[in-house]
């Protein structure tokens, strides 16, 4: 098979998107399929080639307030010329929204089937970076690209159903994989954790990117949970103004690799407090590790975390009721043991390969039936 990969964010740039389209392009190189991969970047972005993929890269501009993420605005043709010299079976459009636009586009120009894979919820990111009154006109322009697509495909229940909500009618669903063997309790570290809290004290441990959209200064609520080291792995453009508005909080800044599994396996419980998770790779990964999770019932954590089985979910917003989930998990060891094993579990089955290989199927669905729902650029914005 030969696969274009319209890809809103890739490498350098390392996100949900980038994580979960590395493990496709080694899947696909696994099966013998040609690759290319079409993404923001400048000349000097590397690499090249990934996985057997070439990558050609867009101009694109850097966003003002977050400079590592790139945004690649520009017409069709350049989109379809590359289309139609390597000449795809199917286009995987990877988070579509500007580049994603440009390609659905392009596609449908030249009648190729189209994949779009919904993975950030970007009209609700625009109130937190103080973008307020367009949050209805992103969804019309979500909408749009996804009602252009052959098929969509959705991570959670929660996003299938907000898609089927809007009208995108060619939608199913297509979860994420998990390494439950670079995931894994057996990297549990106790010289890890001393590093982190000297003194013995039990890890509160959040993975993620330090931006607005996380919701990490929710964790303000478990500064200073008698007993407990709030331990904050990642990067981001909040960084400076989250360590000053967290004082206690140990900093690990950005893990990959072995480092990250470490340190995921040396939680003793894990928060995500963003609501406005799609799916949430690093519950899935705190899960295999055998730590249980606390987040928001909204999104993709409503498929992930099973409430008092695995960890707790709470009403959004309601930060008194997550520090009292984490006390309850902290205080009782037996029942955290617990959950952390029912938690990894529930993960096992979900390899990265039966995932890629149902993506694979859905390639095959959008082969067949390639015609997307709105021809053209035009579209009809339905009441609601």
């Amino acid at each position: 098979m030969r696969v274009a990969i319209i890809a809103e964010s890739f490498l350098p740039n390392m996100n949900g998107v980038t994580h979960s389209l590395l493990r496709v392009l080694d899947h696909l190189a696994d099966r013998g399929d040609e690759v290319l991969i079409i993404a923001p970047g400048t000349r000097r972005d590397g690499p090249k080639e990934i996985a057997g993929a070439r990558i050609v890269r867009v101009p694109s501009i850097a966003l003002p307030k977050y400079r590592r993420v790139r945004v690649a605005p520009g017409g069709v043709s350049r989109i379809k010329r590359l289309l139609e010299t390597f000449a795809p079976d199917v286009v995987h459009l990877a988070s579509p929204f500007v580049l994603g636009w440009r390609g659905v586009l392009a596609a449908q120009s030249l009648d190729l089937p189209t994949v779009a894979i919904y993975q950030t919820e970007v009209p609700a990111y625009a109130a937190r970076y103080g973008m307020h009154g367009i949050e209805a006109m992103l969804w019309s322009h979500v909408r749009n690209i996804h009602q252009h697509a052959s098929l969509t495909l959705a991570p959670s229940s929660y996003t299938l159903e907000q898609l089927s909500a809007l009208g995108v009618a060619e939608v199913d669903l297509w979860a994420r994989g998990v390494d439950s063997s670079r995931f894994d309790p057996s990297h549990r570290s106790e010289a890890w954790q001393r590093s982190v809290a000297p003194n013995g004290e039990k890890i509160i441990g959040y993975v993620g990117r330090l931006a607005a959209e996380k919701q990490v200064e929710d964790l303000a609520a478990l500064d200073e949970v008698p007993g407990a080291q709030l331990v904050i792995v990642g990067d981001g453009p909040w960084r400076a103004k989250l360590e000053r508005s967290l004082p206690h909080a140990h900093f690990a800044g950005y893990l990959g690799g072995d480092a990250l599994a470490q340190a995921v396996a040396s939680f003793d419980v894990m928060v995500a407090p963003g609501e406005l998770e799609t799916f949430c790779q690093t519950i899935q990964e705190a899960m295999a590790s055998e730590v249980p999770v606390i987040a928001p019932a909204r999104g993709g954590p409503l498929d992930l975390v099973d409430s008092s089985h695995t960890g707790w979910l709470y009403t959004p917003k309601d930060l008194a009721a997550m520090r009292g989930h984490v006390s309850d998990l902290l205080g009782d060891e037996a029942k955290r043991r617990a959950f952390g094993i029912a938690g990894r579990e529930q993960v096992l089955r979900r390899s990265w390969r039966s995932v890629c290989s149902q993506l694979i199927g859905h390639y095959s669905r959008a082969i067949e039936n390639p015609h997307p729902q709105v021809l053209g650029r035009g579209f009809t914005v339905q009441a609601g």
